[in-house]
């Protein structure tokens, strides 16, 4: 007698309202920031740029400051950095998470030989007491009734998307670093080849006043001074050498080269600044890889909250069997041992201490923290392009003000000399104007490379890459 069909679609009914009345949390929408129509800080005389060019086809930024040396750096470290390789092999690994994940859409097919002894009064009773050998091909295929194996491939895809931003943000630190080291080395070379160029003139005033001490025209005290300055300037120079090294060193490590058998030999930089344009602040949304990375994890989170709640929901595997089972070998692969299943497992969850309830609340909760990180982000970004606009502002007018300085204590410097040399002026009055001078010099090289150190971060802010057009 075919038992009632409403019987047999009980269970199913009662899943499908324990369900409903799941506790399922509802997550908060998490608007982002207001995007501003401009930026504050954006320089009145600035034109607007294009949109720049998402993270994977992101051009060579730092061929706006036109060095070839600084060209050959950045191939060296996108080559052999060690930051960057650790990344792309993570890129690897979610590559083939996505593919791992995806493969359990598809029919699983193994074969399984086995061979057996078997022995006891109870096999002799039914008849089964002896060598059992069996050869099965096994297939088994799960339905994807609710779509939450899609779902998980979906949510591996985005993790993939995610973490091919991260690359590419990888890559736009390494060449911020490389680029900012670069002409950190660069500006103490411009202070060091300052410091020879003093050291050379204290060094003449020294021997002038060793010269007039002999001739007693001055007192000892004045040969004590000048020799504290030659002695205190030296130690200076000893301090940008040192800089200079760790300089080097830390730009060896950046390109993936043993610092002991990488040095960067002494050279100028370029006295012309590049203007980067800073476009619209809705452009940060779609050119920072960062961004690009949290809003691709976010999506995963929100993904695996809907894979959470088809847990509660009933699976549907099919299985299948063929092969043969035989006492004797040879008799395996024959007719009369031939054996075959087909099976259809329908798994229906009705209560189990809260699991599932439990998995979605945690699932809900990550994608809260995604968000509220999706959040930062983009906060972050405007903060970095405000702060870098800032700085560059500020820098231009304070680079006029201390060319101003330098002009003026050089002008000090040649009538304090010339007036020394005739005994118009005391030695203190000398060796103050000098001091001064260099103070004002190494000033204004410091200024500079915070200008090329602003310029650097400003298109690090704006994702490493705009269009001038």
């Amino acid at each position: 007698m075919m038992p009632n069909k409403k019987y047999l679609i009980t269970p199913l009914l009662a899943a499908l309202v324990l369900a409903g009345c799941a506790n399922v949390p509802v997550s908060e929408p998490h608007a982002l920031p207001a995007t501003p129509a401009a930026f504050k800080n954006l320089p009145r005389t600035a034109e607007a740029a294009a949109p720049a060019a998402a993270p994977a086809t992101q051009g060579q930024w730092w061929q706006i400051f036109a060095d070839s040396r600084l060209d050959e750096l950045m191939d060296r470290a996108m080559a052999h950095n060690t930051t960057v390789q650790a990344v792309a092999a993570r890129l690897a690994q979610a590559r083939a998470i996505t593919r791992q994940t995806g493969s359990v859409r598809a029919p699983q097919v193994s074969i399984d030989a086995s061979s057996g002894r078997q022995g006891g009064e109870y096999y002799k009773s039914i008849g089964q007491a002896g060598t059992l050998h069996q050869l099965r091909l096994d297939a088994s295929y799960e339905v994807d009734l609710i779509g939450r194996l899609s779902k998980r491939t979906q949510a591996a895809r985005l993790d993939e998307q995610a973490a091919q931003s991260l690359l590419a943000n990888a890559r736009l630190l390494v060449q911020a670093d490389v680029a900012q080291t670069y002409f950190a080395i660069r500006a103490v070379d411009a202070e060091r080849a300052l410091m020879r160029e003093t050291l050379a003139a204290y060094r003449d005033s020294l021997g002038l006043t060793e010269r007039r001490y002999a001739a007693g025209d001055v007192a000892e005290l004045d040969v004590a001074r000048a020799r504290t300055e030659v002695a205190a300037n030296e130690s200076l120079a000893l301090a940008l050498d040192r800089r200079r090294q760790e300089l080097d060193t830390a730009l060896a490590v950046l390109v993936g080269e043993v610092p002991s058998v990488m040095s960067l030999a002494e050279g100028s930089w370029s006295d012309s600044l590049p203007a980067v344009p800073a476009g619209l602040p809705s452009a940060i949304l779609t050119r920072r890889p960062d961004i690009a990375a949290a809003q691709a994890s976010y999506e995963a989170a929100q993904k695996r909250v809907d894979v959470a709640k088809t847990a509660w929901f009933p699976s549907l595997t099919l299985t299948a069997a063929a092969g043969g089972a035989s006492s004797e070998l040879s008799e395996l692969l024959k007719s009369s041992a031939s054996l075959w299943g087909l099976n259809a497992l329908l798994s229906l969850p009705l209560l189990d201490g809260g699991r599932r309830e439990a998995g979605i609340q945690s699932a809900a909760a990550q994608q809260d923290e995604a968000a509220a990180y999706y959040r930062e982000q983009v906060l972050q970004a405007f903060k970095d392009v405000e702060d870098q606009l800032a700085g560059l502002t500020l820098l231009e007018a304070q680079q006029k003000a201390q060319a101003e300085a330098v002009n003026a204590s050089e002008r000090a410097m040649v009538l304090s000399d010339s007036r020394y040399r005739n005994g118009m002026v005391s030695q203190l009055e000398l060796l103050d104007s000098r001091r001064t001078m260099l103070a004002n010099r190494r000033q204004a090289l410091q200024v500079k490379a915070a200008q090329f150190q602003a310029t650097v971060a400003l298109v690090k802010a704006l994702g490493g890459g705009w269009s001038s057009s």
